[in-house]
């Protein structure tokens, strides 16, 4: 029998971490089975070695190159035989038995794409929890979730393609939200109790600087459609430099906008922009969200409605007639 959820991490580095993430999937208790998978992305410090040694029940997979945690997190939900498919990080923790079951519950609705789990940043903010449904009842929906505290359905995951994987590091969860609000499914805030995401010190800030930045701009490139182009791309160019001045780290941030201009003139074939209704209603979710799921279902009917009106308008037999030879 299949198990109702797969955990899967993905690592590099990072083995007294894993350590206690691995425990933590582990302790997930859900009628059905939960399965965890670690993708190890090319550790030298042993990693491997201390999951296959302390964690025999874990599904392991090893390489000796690293090709990035979007691709890994792409092949995990590819091995992942649940339908269901967790994600957090190697630094990261369930701090109960019952989020993942909690979690599961939260798929009952059709249109839930994705459930934005509440977490803690430990090392930064201990008393804030961080994508947690307002108080209350009913059911929520934001514009996107974090990577470290997120579950997903993995049919529609990889029917949409999975992350973009040309982005290869950072911005690739706001990708595919909108990617999955333009197939008509949603984020919705989560109601469990909190994952604990302790930030290692060992974090390339390099590659973080130069990424950010480069695909900001490849998102607007990819996914913004007519008219809003022109001024996105300039809002996150001019939000690009904010961001230099404001941390003093122009080294990487500088060449990665200017990285990502010069991607968008290399892939200009591979531009598939979202409808103008997907594009507005994931500006409404960021700017005013969260917002009830009954009101943003209400905009996803409207938009559907309004594209079977057009397809009526555009096949219609009065709408091909043609009209006296003048």
């Amino acid at each position: 029998m299949s198990p109702q959820a797969s955990i899967v991490i993905t690592t590099r580095n990072r083995r007294d971490d894993l350590d206690k993430a691995v425990e933590s999937a582990l302790a997930q208790k859900l009628e059905g089975g939960v399965e965890t998978i670690v993708i190890d992305d090319g550790s030298t410090d042993g990693t491997s070695e201390m999951i296959a040694s302390k964690f025999p029940q874990v599904q392991l997979h090893r390489f000796e190159t690293s090709q990035g945690l979007i691709v890994r997190r792409n092949l995990g939900a590819r091995i992942a035989s649940a339908p269901i498919v967790f994600s957090i990080d190697d630094d990261a923790c369930f701090s109960t038995g019952t989020i993942v079951a909690d979690v599961v519950n939260q798929f009952d609705l059709p249109t839930v794409g994705a459930v934005a789990i509440p977490f803690i940043n430990v090392c930064q903010d201990p008393d804030i929890i961080m994508q947690q449904a307002p108080k209350g009842a009913g059911e929520f929906v934001c514009s996107s979730f974090i990577g470290t505290a997120h579950a997903l359905r993995r049919d529609l995951f990889l029917e949409l393609g999975g992350y973009r994987e040309a982005l290869f590091h950072q911005g690739e969860e706001g990708d595919y939200c909108l990617r999955m609000l333009e197939a008509g499914y949603v984020v919705r805030l989560g109601r469990s109790d909190p994952i604990h995401h302790f930030e290692s010190p060992r974090r390339d800030f390099r590659r973080m600087d130069f990424y950010g930045r480069r695909n900001d701009i490849l998102f607007v490139w990819h996914n913004v459609p007519w008219p809003y182009f022109p001024l996105h791309l300039a809002g996150a160019t001019f939000n690009g430099f904010i961001a230099t001045a404001r941390t003093g780290r122009p080294a990487n941030m500088l060449p990665g906008m200017a990285s990502g201009f010069v991607e968008c003139f290399r892939s200009g074939t591979e531009r598939r922009p979202v409808s103008r209704s997907a594009y507005t209603l994931n500006r409404l979710l960021k700017k005013k969200g969260p917002l009830p799921l009954h009101q943003v279902e209400l905009q996803l009917r409207r938009r559907e409605q309004g594209d079977k009106d057009n397809l009526r308008d555009v096949s219609s037999p009065q709408a091909n007639e043609k009209g006296p030879s003048q």
